[in-house]
Parts: C-alpha cells; sequence; structure tokens
C-alpha cells in the first residue's frame, strides 16, 4: 500500500481538514455510503462492521509505514484515530437499532396540506 499514505496526505492537504477530522468525516461518509450500496439500513452490522474493517486496516498501514521514536505514543495516536472513525458509525448503528422511530417520517393520512403533500406528523412516543 504504497500509495495509500501519500493520497492520504493528499486528502488533509487539499481539504484544509485535520487528520482527526477526516477520519470522522470518512467514517460516517463510508457507513452512509456502503449501506446504499450493499442496499441495506445503518441498522445492519454489516456496514458498520466493513468500516470497521477498513479502519483497522488503515491503522495497520499506519504502523507499518510510518515509525515513530516512541511506540506508546504511536499506538495511542492509532487507537485514537479509531475511536474518532468508529464513534458516529456506532452512535448512528444503535440510535437506528434501539430507537427507530426517531428515523421515520410519518404522515397524516387524512390531512393533506395545500399542494397534495402530506403534512409530517411528530413520531408518538
Amino acid at each position: 500500500m504504497p500509495i495509500w499514505y501519500p493520497f492520504k496526505q493528499f486528502l488533509e492537504h487539499a481539504t484544509g481538514f485535520d487528520m482527526d477530522a477526516l477520519h470522522v468525516l470518512v467514517g460516517v461518509g463510508l457507513q452512509l455510503g456502503l449501506a446504499l450500496f450493499l442496499r441495506t439500513d445503518i441498522g445492519r452490522w454489516r456496514p458498520w462492521l466493513i468500516v470497521f474493517g477498513l479502519e483497522i486496516l488503515n491503522e495497520i498501514n499506519d504502523l507499518w509505514v510510518e515509525r515513530w521514536p516512541d511506540p506508546a505514543h504511536q499506538y495511542g495516536e492509532g487507537f485514537k484515530d479509531i475511536l474518532l472513525t468508529m464513534i458516529l458509525p456506532t452512535l448512528l448503528l444503535l440510535a437506528v437499532r434501539c430507537r427507530p422511530a426517531l428515523f421515520i417520517q410519518r404522515f397524516a393520512a387524512d390531512d393533506p396540506s395545500p399542494g397534495g403533500a402530506e403534512a409530517p406528523v411528530p413520531p408518538t412516543a
């Protein structure tokens, strides 16, 4: 994977985001993109597991390519990267699985709003 590390550096400089922010954005973006690609939803384990697997591979690559003077610091940074990448996908997965009503829009069938569109009705508890 000699091209992966320079590509990550390119993304950091081209977007203006630091690596920590990119980990957060890529984690959520991958989860949503994989759910679309796999024709499933973010409440299923498959997109989450794929994001987790890719992040583990990314961190293995970082350990292989980079050599820090203090290995403990490098391992700590790798663990932080895993947490940053997986925290929002994990929260989304758990929220969809535990509280699916938060993600469902309900419509009033007998009270159409002007223009033929139905007005949203707040979910019941």
